[in-house]
């Protein structure tokens, strides 16, 4: 039981730390995605500064590996607290890459990858939610936090389990200290602020265009 603990830990970890934004930079525009728009490796900045194709393979890449980390601990058979434990370790992977002297990204969709394999029913609606208020402030960023704020509520009426309600809480805490830097540099900056809620200087469809 133990190596597999160990062995499901791992895995996740490197799952994690493919950087599958790093990779389309370079493969679609041969750029380094961490010199471009706000250096995010994640999906977002991929999508603005690459495009929306980019963007949307490397959403999908990044929530897959969250959800593989999960299934291959599920796979092994360890405990359900080594499972959720997996599921950490694939968004540390992300956030903390291996493969890139540990700099990365902020872990968003890693973490709705893995809380898609745990809950699916539960967090796809957490997720059509997320995709509705993405159309109404054009604000991805304020989306995904809502999304995963009013998650642990929808587990708790539709699956009950609070096991998962106390993991979909403390992942979603854990994303936000991640975040928290960048949240500090909106809110000083007076241009950034105006945006917290609703953000129309971005089309999330059109990459950012060539100066």
């Amino acid at each position: 039981m133990a190596v597999n603990a160990a062995i499901a830990i791992v895995i996740a970890y490197l799952l994690g730390s493919i950087p599958f934004a790093y990779i389309a930079g370079r493969l679609f525009k041969g750029v380094d995605i961490r010199q471009v728009g706000g250096g995010n490796i994640g999906a977002l900045n991929t999508a603005r500064e690459i495009g929306l194709v980019p963007g949307l393979l490397v959403l999908i890449a990044d929530a897959g590996k969250g959800s593989l980390a999960v299934l291959v601990a599920l796979w092994l058979d360890v405990p359900l607290i080594l499972v959720f434990g997996a599921g950490l370790a694939a968004v540390v992977g992300h956030n903390w890459p291996v493969f890139l002297k540990f700099k990365g990204g902020k872990g968003a969709a890693t973490t709705i990858g893995v809380l898609l394999a745990l809950a699916p029913l539960e967090t796809a609606i957490s997720i059509a939610l997320t995709v509705v208020l993405i159309v109404i402030t054009s604000n991805v960023r304020l989306a995904v936090v809502i999304g995963l704020m009013v998650l642990p509520v929808i587990i708790w009426q539709m699956n009950g389990s609070w096991m998962l309600i106390v993991y979909s809480i403390a992942i979603f805490l854990f994303l936000c200290v991640r975040a928290m830097p960048s949240i500090i540099a909106a809110m000083t900056h007076i241009g950034d602020r105006k945006k917290l809620i609703i953000d129309r200087e971005y089309h999330l469809w059109q990459a950012r265009k060539s100066k």
